[in-house]
């Protein structure tokens, strides 16, 4: 995704100047792009180069697990910042944590985008595009898995879980889509396959860390015998699920028979709606 978003950035004439956190990005990958590679906890480095580079406008785009803070080993800076992040925010859930860094990235003098304003691309519009198709038992599920993805979002925990028949196999943590998508496989019952639940948290940052899938979720999906993949369609412009290479995403689920569908929840929690 950030190859992509900057590649946007460029189609759409705009300088592109890329910081690869150490460890999470691969800088053979970014041969085309003046970069540079930062450790995690160098937060002083990192605005430096960027206030070199002109920078005025951010995305932070990409995968990053969230280390211990114990572990992080931060730099002055990056100490002195933490300080205006906060204890609460620091110790808290990822959308506590990222709304206080867009907050003080605004502090200090750039405008945070999101990916998705930079590449529009990548939000799912409403509707159902793989052949498979959810039945009345599914939908049921999906309901189901909304109505507890929710409750998880509430807290600032996850943005999924998956259902099958009714029961909650796995719930979505600090482990990611992928390793709760396993384990709910562990957990799968005999019958028609469980459901994969995927919202934007209901108090999230817009501009960082909205649900995301791809072709690795949908054959993880596959391997954990799910018949289906829902997410919550384009909203409000700027807010809804990145799906990551949608033509070969589409073409997984069609292969493997699965359903992906991008939806209105408070539509499909109205009894009896359709997709």
């Amino acid at each position: 995704m950030p190859l992509r978003v900057a590649d946007a950035a460029r189609r759409a004439g705009r300088p592109v100047f890329a910081v690869l956190v150490e460890g999470f990005a691969n800088p053979r990958d970014w041969l085309a792009w003046p970069h540079e590679v930062v450790r995690l906890g160098a937060v002083g480095r990192m605005l430096g180069l960027l206030r070199r580079q002109g920078v005025r406008q951010l995305v932070l785009a990409g995968r990053v697990t969230r280390p211990s803070i114990l572990s992080l080993r931060l730099d002055g800076e990056g100490v002195r910042l933490a300080a205006k992040v906060g204890r609460r925010a620091l110790f808290g859930g990822d959308d506590a944590l990222l709304t206080a860094v867009i907050t003080v990235l605004r502090d200090e003098g750039f405008e945070p985008l999101g990916a998705q304003q930079v590449f529009a691309e990548l939000l799912i519009e409403a509707g159902c595009p793989t052949r498979a198709q959810p039945d009345a038992a599914a939908l049921d599920d999906i309901r189901r898995g909304i109505a507890v993805v929710r409750q998880l979002g509430a807290a600032d925990a996850g943005q999924g879980c998956v259902v099958q028949q009714g029961l909650v196999l796995a719930l979505e943590a600090i482990e990611g889509t992928d390793a709760m998508i396993a384990r709910a496989g562990d957990m799968r019952r005999e019958g028609p396959g469980g459901v994969l639940v995927k919202l934007v948290k209901p108090a999230q940052s817009k501009l960082v860390d909205l649900p995301a899938i791809g072709p690795d979720t949908i054959r993880a999906a596959a391997a954990a015998g799910l018949r289906g993949i829902a997410v919550e369609a384009r909203r409000n412009g700027h807010v809804g699920t990145i799906v990551l290479d949608r033509d070969a995403t589409i073409s997984e689920a069609d292969a493997a028979g699965l359903f992906l569908l991008a939806m209105d929840s408070d539509h499909i929690l109205k009894e009896g709606n359709t997709p």
